[in-house]
């Protein structure tokens, strides 16, 4: 969503790095273009304006212009200032001693308010949580039976009073129910309305006393840019929110709501939806949108995707693997899928400190397909020549090429990297085996008594 604000604001500095000495007409230059980005990025002029403002009073500072370093001293400025703009919040819900804790999920209709209420009972469930999810949209049948669909298919216990049963009815039917069967949380997905709409304002005025939530959260459509801030407020106004769920955060919107919400409305952003996948969820982070902005990538959500999709003893038997020098075409292929499961990789080179902006400078590089016609050619192997790559001759890798789909050259690329990946690799083994043989000589080399005191 922030890809085209992050190119310009990567352009900037780079325009700023190539000064010789910065003055106070270059760093205007700098924050004319700063600006143009976050007004044509949908931010409020309001919060754009005062933004400006701050930054220009640290730039010109004479001891930041005077500095050995003027340059990455006002990056860092406009470092620090967008992550003030985002708010110093951790994200997540708030500590609460409230149990079963009950969250209401608020906001306009069609904002994605139903799969955020699955998708944060998964993320609780990741937390060692469990929780029970229940909708009291009375007025769209089948908004209650969207979530009771979605709640089975991710394996969330949804609790489904009589159909006649009211909207305070339900939710404290809800409640009732997880404190009986020991559930911590219960997420109450409400029907989409408008803030004009004083007879729905009213119901929700009557829900939010029935169940007495520790959260509200204001569910926003990040694509709707500042007509769902303004939303917001009026919501805040009204009953009071703790915090703003923005969804659809991997669409190609300007994405400046995300930059407004917090100077606006006053509440936090307390989670990011995404992606389609009920996975596709987490705490917002502005230390870390901040650092994918600048290009600086995100090392700290890469490392918490790996985690997610590969488990201990996967990583424990590859380690074994390499040790040995047993890394074959399967293990390639497996490694593979784990890095498809992470997500798609050109998000995932967002991650990767500079890729993202390599990435955008020669799109032709990152080929997103090449990733599946690599596994189609290793599908195309048979087990033996998966576990024995030395086998595969020329006609064997014409059969492959017709398999999958593609060239013998293409193949043979394939297998040239494998084979440069097993070189690589096999240092890597025989390093890590030299340390611990060497240490193992050490300790078999000491003097007796040398390593216990007192012997």
């Amino acid at each position: 969503m922030f890809g085209s604000l992050s190119e310009r604001l990567q352009s900037v500095f780079a325009a700023v790095r190539r000064e010789a000495r910065l003055t106070p007409e270059s760093v205007e230059t700098a924050l004319r273009e700063i600006r143009l980005a976050l007004l044509e990025a949908d931010v409020n002029f309001k919060v754009v304006r005062a933004f400006i403002d701050r930054v220009r009073d640290r730039a010109v500072d004479g001891a930041v212009l005077e500095s050995l370093t003027p340059t990455q001293q006002v990056v860092a400025i406009v470092r620090d200032e967008l992550r003030a703009l985002l708010g110093d919040g951790e994200g997540g819900l708030a500590p609460t001693r409230q149990r079963p804790q009950v969250v209401l999920l608020l906001g306009l209709q069609g904002a994605g308010k139903t799969t955020t209420t699955v998708k944060l009972a998964k993320w609780l469930e990741r937390q060692g949580r469990h929780a029970v999810v229940v909708s009291t949209d009375v007025r769209r049948p089948a908004a209650i039976e969207q979530l009771g669909v979605l709640a089975r298919e991710a394996g969330v216990r949804v609790h489904e009073p009589d159909p006649g049963t009211g909207v305070a009815a339900r939710a404290k039917g809800a409640v009732e129910s997880a404190r009986d069967l020991g559930f911590d949380a219960v997420l109450v997905d409400t029907a989409g309305r408008l803030h004009i709409a004083d007879d729905l304002m009213r119901e929700l005025e009557t829900l939010k006393v029935a169940v007495e939530p520790s959260d509200l959260l204001y569910v926003a459509d990040a694509m709707t840019g500042q007509d769902a801030i303004k939303s917001a407020g009026e919501f805040n106004r009204r009953v009071g929110i703790d915090g703003v769920v923005l969804t659809k955060m991997d669409g190609d919107a300007r994405g400046g709501a995300a930059l407004s919400v917090v100077s606006v409305v006053g509440v936090p952003v307390t989670f990011v939806g995404d992606g389609e996948r009920i996975d596709d969820f987490h705490p917002f982070q502005p230390d870390r949108l901040v650092s994918r902005m600048l290009g600086m990538g995100d090392v700290l959500s890469l490392v918490e995707k790996a985690e997610q999709v590969v488990s201990r003893d996967e990583a424990s038997r590859l380690e074994s693997k390499i040790r040995r020098n047993d890394f074959t075409l399967q293990d390639m292929r497996d490694q593979l899928t784990t890095v498809k499961r992470m997500g798609p990789l050109d998000r995932l080179m967002d991650l990767i400190p500079g890729m993202g902006q390599m990435a955008s400078r020669a799109p032709g590089e990152v080929d997103t397909a090449a990733l599946g016609r690599t596994m189609a050619i290793i599908d195309s192997m048979t087990p033996l020549e998966r576990s024995r790559h030395q086998i595969i001759n020329g006609s064997r890798r014409r059969r492959i090429a017709r398999g999958s789909g593609t060239t013998v050259q293409e193949v043979n690329r394939l297998l040239r990297q494998f084979v440069e990946m097993r070189r690589m690799l096999r240092s890597v083994g025989a390093a890590a085996r030299s340390r611990k043989g060497k240490r193992g000589r050490r300790a078999m080399a000491l003097p007796p008594g040398m390593g216990f005191p007192g012997r």
